[in-house]
């Protein structure tokens, strides 16, 4: 079925359903796999796209911005995310603006076909940006300095099951599934153990880095599967390939640095920038975690991107202002508050234009009184 929508900025878009049904259905997929991984706007769009494809009614670009209080921009940013998860196809027309959106079916893997031939279980994984050292490769500890430029990494295969069959059947492939559930205390599921053989076929690892990943990833409280395959992305793309090397690049970091990675959403192996800046909330600030968290949290209720940027705004300012604990903040925040009553009050005074003093009337009064006894 074939849908045309006329787009106010954009022109038409037809957008193309492979399989259509007269209801809103999202499959099991896309929500165990894809939504976990997508921010608001991402999954408000796809999911308005797909309820506006059922009930056969007409959008735009600048109609799904109107809907959701986003820029043009956002709109099409999260399309083409999409699009490199493998949901969607996007058109373009000679403009190099978006004509057309076709659906994928998020039910099974899905097909590249932006490319001259198909890849069937087509999967693209978070960024994740190499260590950086500011002073040079020199200041980096020895044990990572294996690799001058970070591998690529290669696409998810969609294993079949005799690939499957006869990962399991090798001894040692089988000691470390076992080892795996015990970790992990759960069953491997038939997409956990495709994820465990993505990590050791494809990205290289050995049975004792992916045993000492999986480990490194239940000490901190992380089970997912999907999780495990980040942070192993992230390790390949970093050149680890020994269990050495990764405690190594690990244990720069203390806990708390990875407490408030995840208070401000984060999941990935921070970035020598966003130690930076936990550095200089930590060092130079002096704040304690639970002043740092509390930033974070307004942080995230607050913008979706840019969040160490705007956390260590917050915390300058409060350092400016001389917060030192937790309990400052209140009566920092009360006092903002009270100034802007006391500007919204005095903006408002019709007679705030005139310079007003303090009398005593009853002065005034026995003044008026004495003079006229004196007449």
């Amino acid at each position: 079925m074939i849908i045309s929508f006329r787009g106010v900025m954009m022109g038409v878009l037809t957008i193309y359903q492979d399989n259509y049904t007269d209801s809103t259905v999202i499959s099991n997929r896309f929500i165990d796999e894809y939504m976990q991984m997508a921010n608001d706007a991402q999954l408000k769009i796809y999911l308005y796209l797909i309820r506006m494809m059922s009930a056969r009614l007409d959008t735009s670009i600048g109609a799904i911005a109107d809907k959701f209080n986003y820029t043009e921009k956002d709109v099409i940013r999260a399309l083409k995310y999409w699009e490199k998860n493998g949901l969607l196809l996007l058109d373009y027309d000679e403009r190099k603006n978006i004509a057309g959106i076709h659906l994928m079916d998020s039910a099974t893997p899905s097909v590249n076909m932006t490319m001259g031939a198909p890849s069937v279980g087509m999967t693209t994984y978070p960024s994740f940006v190499p260590a950086v050292y500011p002073d040079g490769p020199a200041a980096a500890p020895s044990s990572i300095l294996t690799e001058t430029v970070a591998p690529s990494v290669p696409e998810k295969p969609n294993y079949t099951a005799q690939q499957l069959q006869a990962f399991k059947s090798d001894e040692s492939t089988a000691r470390l599934l076992f080892v795996a559930e015990q970790y992990l205390k759960k069953p491997l599921s038939t997409g956990d153990m495709r994820t465990i053989l993505f990590i050791m076929d494809k990205l290289g690892f050995s049975e004792d880095l992916t045993d000492y990943l999986i480990q490194y990833c239940v000490d901190r409280g992380k089970r997912d599967l999907r999780y495990i395959e980040k942070v192993a992305i992230s390790w390949a793309e970093q050149g680890i390939t020994t269990p050495k090397q990764a405690a190594a690049l690990s244990g720069k970091y203390d806990k708390t640095v990875y407490a408030i990675m995840r208070a401000l959403g984060k999941t990935n192996m921070p970035t020598e920038t966003e130690v930076a800046y936990i550095d200089r909330w930590r060092k130079l600030y002096g704040f304690e975690s639970d002043v740092i968290l509390a930033a974070c949290e307004r942080t995230v209720l607050a913008t979706d991107s840019h969040r160490f940027e705007y956390a260590d705004s917050i915390l300058t300012n409060w350092h400016k202002a001389g917060v030192h604990h937790k309990s400052d903040i209140k009566s920092l925040d009360e006092n903002h508050q009270r100034t802007k009553t006391n500007r919204t009050m005095a903006s408002t005074n019709k007679f705030n234009q005139f310079t007003q003093h303090d009398y005593d009337f009853d002065a005034i009064q026995r003044s008026l009184e004495k003079k006229m006894l004196s007449n």
